[in-house]
Parts: C-alpha cells; sequence; structure tokens
C-alpha cells in the first residue's frame, strides 16, 4: 500500500490538531521565532512517527487522549532534526515538503533557534501531561526514551556518523549502524512510547516491538534511499538525487538497487513477524510496516 487508510489518516489529522494545539502562537513573542517553529512543524508530512505512537497505544487498549502527548513529542522532535540537518553546515538543503527549508525562510540563525526551542517543547509537552503522572516510574521512562533517541547513540549520533561518512566506502553493517542511530532511533522511541503509555512495560513484548521499530527504520531508509534516484523533486517534496550528488553512502551505492529490494521486502517481512502474536490488533502497525515500504514520497 503507498497510501495511508482512512482509519491511518484520521489518526495523523488528529497529530496535527494537537501539534497546532501544543506550539506555541505567532502572535506571542518573540513572534519570528514562533513563526518559524509553526512553519516546520505545520507544513505537512506524512506523521509516521505520531501514527506509530498511536498504532501501538490502541493495540493495547489505551485512549487517544493517552497518548496524544508522546505523538506530539515524537513528531516536534522529528521536525527539529528536519530543520537542523537542511542548514547549510549540514545537507544544505532548500526544499522540504515542497516548500522552502526553514533557514531558507526565516534565516539560518532563526532557524537554529527554532530547532533548538523544538526539542525543549518535546520534552515539555511530554513532561506536562498529567495523564501519565500517575505511574512515574512510567512516565520517566518515557522521557528517558525520548532523550536516548535525541542524542549521541540516536539522531545526533547518526547525523554525525552520516557527515563523516560523505566520499566514504562504508560497509553494510556501517551504514546500518548510521541509519539505525539517524532514522530508526526514532522511529523505535515512537512504538516503545506508545506501549508504555498503554502500560505495557514486560520485556517481550518491548523487544518483539523493538524488533519491529528496528526494521521499519531501516526500511523507511532503503525506500528513501530508492526514491532519491527513481522519484523526481516535485512528488518528493525534496530534492531528488541530492545523495548521490554529494556522494553520500546509500544503500543502493552500496548494496544495488536490486539487493536493496530484497532487503526492504526482507525487513518489511520482519517486521511484520515481530507483530504476529498481536493479530488483529496489530492492524495499524502491519498497516503502516507496508506503508514504510511501498509509499511514493
Amino acid at each position: 500500500m503507498n497510501e495511508l487508510t482512512p482509519e491511518l489518516l484520521a489518526l495523523s489529522a488528529r497529530a496535527d490538531a494537537a501539534l497546532a494545539r501544543a506550539l506555541p502562537a505567532e502572535t506571542q513573542p518573540p513572534h519570528a521565532l514562533h513563526r518559524a517553529m509553526r512553519y516546520a512543524v505545520l507544513g505537512g508530512g506524512k506523521r509516521l512517527r505520531p501514527l506509530l505512537v498511536y498504532a501501538t497505544g490502541l493495540a493495547f487498549g489505551a485512549s487517544l487522549d493517552r497518548l496524544d502527548s508522546s505523538a506530539v513529542a515524537v513528531e516536534v522532535i522529528h521536525a527539529y532534526s528536519l530543520v537542523h540537518d537542511d542548514l547549510p553546515a549540514m545537507d544544505d538543503d532548500e526544499l522540504r515538503r515542497g516548500r522552502p527549508t526553514c533557514h531558507v525562510a526565516f534565516g539560518e540563525a532563526m532557524a537554529i533557534l527554532a530547532g533548538d526551542a523544538l526539542q525543549a517543547l518535546a520534552f515539555e509537552v511530554l513532561a506536562a501531561d498529567t495523564a501519565l503522572a500517575a505511574d512515574a516510574p512510567a512516565h520517566l521512562d518515557m522521557l528517558r526514551t525520548l532523550a536516548a533517541a535525541c542524542g549521541s547513540h540516536g539522531m545526533a549520533g547518526g547525523q554525525a556518523l552520516d557527515l563523516a561518512a560523505v566520499g566514504q566506502r562504508l560497509d553494510a553493517v556501517e551504514l546500518e549502524r548510521m541509519h539505525a542511530y539517524k532514522t530508526g532511533a526514532l522511529i523505535r522511541a515512537s512504538v516503545r512510547l506508545g506501549a508504555i503509555a498503554a502500560g505495557r512495560h514486560d520485556a517481550d513484548t518491548l523487544a518483539a516491538l523493538d524488533r519491529y521499530g528496528h526494521a521499519i527504520g531501516l526500511a523507511f531508509q532503503i525506500r528513501d534511499d530508492l526514491l532519491d534516484i527513481e522519484g523526481a523533486t516535485a512528488e518528493l517534496g525534496k530534492t531528488a538525487g541530492k545523495d548521490v550528488a554529494a556522494n553520500k553512502p546509500t544503500y543502493p551505492a552500496i548494496l544495488g538497487v536490486e539487493a536493496s529490494r530484497r532487503e526492504l521486502a526482507a525487513l518489511t517481512a520482519s517486521a511484520l513477524g515481530a507483530i504476529a502474536p498481536l493479530a488483529a490488533r496489530a492492524g495499524h502497525l502491519a498497516d503502516l510496516a507496508r506503508f514504510v515500504a511501498q509509499r511514493a514520497s
């Protein structure tokens, strides 16, 4: 499936509404910073990470109200990471989701500040959720989970490995490590947050969900790499062919296109296998795994 189901689209709309409420209003000072923050977050996107929070939490019986803060937090972190990734010192991109990137629209300094403020906002939103406060150890675990996904063994570490790898020839293990940090860490965290918010703390369940998250995180990156060489800028909403032009290590460059497609299929099968014991309760998670592998943008 290369499109989200109606049920997932409804959850995506819920995430959009929750994000709009959580972000500071443009009418509040500092106005330029708040405009940049809202621009970075509300300018479209697949909302995959909030959908993973909702899908996992619903599989274990959580109410949507109990999942909103985690859904907002992971998407705000994702948006901050894109703002910083697009900066001239990083990936130096001028197009994101079909619009000028944040630093193009607001200036480099304001984009840096917007990213900083978004990261702080994510933890503020999650920490302030009174519905989670009754179980303090679980609430703390959720905050720790989100923090770990952002740090040196998460997105920041993955970006550091990515920068160091430009022009280098990585092997498949090194490439997987880089993307397990840069892309996969927040995806795995999204799944775990949904489970913990639903009251699931048992090791076997969390391990199975981590296998699912790990598989779709890598699958997401492989699909991204394939789209970078097969897609068009208008369809992708970002500059097509940029990774190849920048001589960055990608799955097609290292494994080859056909081998990358086979690995994508194997990862999708692994993700579906990890959640198979949940049977019908995992319907949304299964749909998301297939969407990640087949999406057109």
